[in-house]
């Protein structure tokens, strides 16, 4: 039943020599690596309006102001980023900047962020979409949070299947959202040059605004810029490019942030002109799609395309994230499971634990994560400034092409990001507080892991000068844990005649049917004459701390004779999976129990039912 319901879900599972047909075009890596990004151009100028206007409707003028400093970042971090591209092409982008130019442990820092910030990415963007259809449709609002984890589900079930399906499916809301942009900004544009939009600014351009202060501006600028997430998913995904990878991902990132940069310029230009100020019942950029189409069909639409890029931004984090937890597992900071690909050749593990953290975090926040987004923004530009920093370094050391030029490019995008991490820290404390807290913790777990994986591999490995003093063992221990006399107690005895030396039977018995146990005893030595017969009481029904005091004490005798010691755990396997849960799951907790003892080796005899 499982397999067929998978079948159906994921599809079926392809060969390894198919990886190669999942990679992508940039005509499908723009779907799929971008809503993210694009998807933030319809909250980019709120965030920096609902600032600005908390002094006046004057300082709406500053917006311009502030959405040209965010430009100048987007094309520093878009330089930055094909750089990047091109000089690490497997993929883990500001990690493995960081990691290689500034050491572990700031690359440590970077990749946490980047986990945590898709997280964030998934749950702040499936929300929003919850939001909008909400709105269109009253009656779901009290489900909101259920809507918004079916839609998580819903796009990770799409990314099991495989990357090339779920940029398929992506294509028509990511380029119908841009083809409604562009039709708007342009009707837009050409509605003010014709006249019939007139001018409604607060304020003219260049006039003075009472009680503007750099802080106010600064705040707005850190607020605004979190149009710029998402910006590094595609410098993360490189591996999952057709060839030639490094090329089409760099030609990937400068088209969509080409589009970014069209889009935020023209919503923001509109909304200065248009006079549009920030209400709680209706977005900015509804209000431009309403002075631009009136409240015709062309409107709806556009709204639906506003609804579907935010609810699909999230599968900008189901692309990166797997490849980040790749990089990291690769280096032994995350468990190895991360490095395993699924029956469609993802990494499904990724995919999975990112779709629990969002669902996690939507239900924590019921759905409300607008609060979140100064936290969401801080987890994009520490590493942004961790990896263009990095760069400089990279640039120094390796003094290639046009090295001082782009040294300079990237200490501009460092600088800047550097400046929004001070603002954010400094204006939005009581928002971001909580990554100073967990961004320690998740070191303290990557350092952990790394610790026992070396552990691990330390213990394992075979020194030359130990190979020839391999130990060699006298003989061999068996003991056979017997429930009642049955086929699978006589073919487990047998086979443990096999294997072993010398072989005892053990029996847990209850007081509470002494007869029953006598007999049970009496069966086994008409059965088995030659076989030591161990009745063990237990007073307290319990049948684990007997038969581990027991086997403890033979396995310490058995190392004193240099014999091994072998516990038989004899079982019957039903036909069919599901009728497990008719039986109970003794032998599954004694093998449990025993694994934890250094010098008992624990075997299972699986006896099979044909019926």
């Amino acid at each position: 039943m499982w397999h067929y319901l998978k079948r159906v879900l994921i599809g079926k599972p392809l060969k390894t020599m198919d990886e190669g047909g999942q990679a992508i075009t940039k005509f499908k890596a723009l779907a799929l690596l971008s809503s993210d990004a694009l998807s933030s151009v319809a909250y980019g100028t709120e965030q920096i309006t609902t600032v600005l206007i908390t002094l006046s409707a004057a300082a709406l003028l500053y917006q311009l102001w502030v959405a040209a400093l965010v430009l100048i970042l987007l094309f520093a971090i878009t330089l930055s980023y094909q750089q990047i591209i091109h000089a690490y092409p497997s993929g883990g982008g500001a990690y493995v900047v960081a990691s290689t130019n500034w050491g572990q442990s700031a690359g440590l820092v970077a990749g946490g962020s980047l986990l945590v910030d898709y997280m964030l990415t998934v749950a702040v963007s499936t929300t929003s979409g919850t939001e909008a259809i909400t709105s269109a449709i009253p009656a779901l609002y009290p489900y909101s949070v259920l809507v918004s984890v079916v839609i998580v589900i819903g796009i990770m079930l799409l990314n099991l299947r495989g990357m090339r399906e779920s940029a398929a499916f992506l294509t028509v809301p990511v380029y119908l959202f841009i083809g409604i942009m562009v039709v708007m900004i342009g009707i837009g544009l050409y509605n003010i040059m014709s006249g019939q939009i007139t001018y409604h600014a607060a304020a003219p351009l260049g006039g003075p605004v009472q009680g503007m202060t750099l802080v106010l501006f600064l705040r707005a600028f850190s607020s605004g810029s979190s149009s710029l997430t998402g910006v590094e998913a595609i410098s993360n995904a490189v591996p999952n490019f057709k060839e030639p990878k490094r090329h089409n991902a760099a030609a990937t990132l400068a088209i969509m942030a080409g589009i970014l940069a069209v889009f935020f310029a023209g919503i923001t230009f509109l909304s200065y002109y248009m006079g549009i100020r920030p209400q709680s019942s209706q977005t900015v950029l509804s209000q431009i799609g309403t002075g631009v189409f009136g409240h015709g069909i062309m409107y709806y639409i556009f709204q639906l395309s506003t609804a579907m890029i935010l609810a699909v931004a999230a599968n900008t984090g189901f692309s990166a994230f797997p490849i980040l937890a790749y990089n990291l597992a690769k280096d032994k900071f995350l468990p190895h499971a991360y490095l395993d690909r699924g029956d469609r050749l993802g990494y499904s593990n990724g995919i999975i634990s990112l779709a629990v953290g969002a669902i996690v975090l939507i239900i924590i926040f019921h759905g409300q994560t607008t609060l979140l987004i100064p936290l969401y923004a801080i987890g994009v530009f520490v590493p942004f400034t961790l990896s263009q920093s990095g760069m400089i370094i990279h640039w120094f050391r390796t003094r290639e092409g046009w090295w001082i030029g782009k040294s300079l490019i990237n200490f501009l995008g460092a600088l800047i990001s550097l400046v929004l991490v001070v603002v954010l820290l400094w204006q939005h404390f009581g928002n971001v507080w909580p990554y100073l807290i967990i961004m320690p913790l998740i070191l303290l777990l990557f350092y952990r892991i790394n610790g026992h994986y070396h552990n691990v591999a330390k213990q394992l490995r075979v020194a030359e000068k130990e190979r020839a003093d391999i130990h060699e063992y006298d003989g061999a221990t068996v003991i056979v844990l017997v429930s009642n006399i049955t086929r699978v107690t006589s073919g487990a005895i047998n086979y443990a005649r096999s294997i072993g030396d010398y072989v005892i039977a053990m029996h847990v018995s209850f007081d509470e049917n002494p007869e029953k146990e006598h007999k049970t005893a009496q069966e086994f030595k008409e059965e088995f004459p030659d076989i030591r017969f161990v009745d063990i009481h237990s007073s307290y029904r319990s049948i684990a701390t007997p038969t581990l005091r027991f086997c403890d004490v033979i396995a310490k005798r058995a190392v004193e004779r240099n014999f091994t010691t072998t516990v038989l755990v004899p079982q019957f396997v039903p036909r069919h999976p599901w009728q497990n849960v008719l039986h109970n799951q003794t032998a599954l907790r004694l093998r449990t129990i025993l694994n934890s003892r250094e010098n008992i080796i624990v075997s299972t005899y699986n006896y099979h039912l044909k019926e």
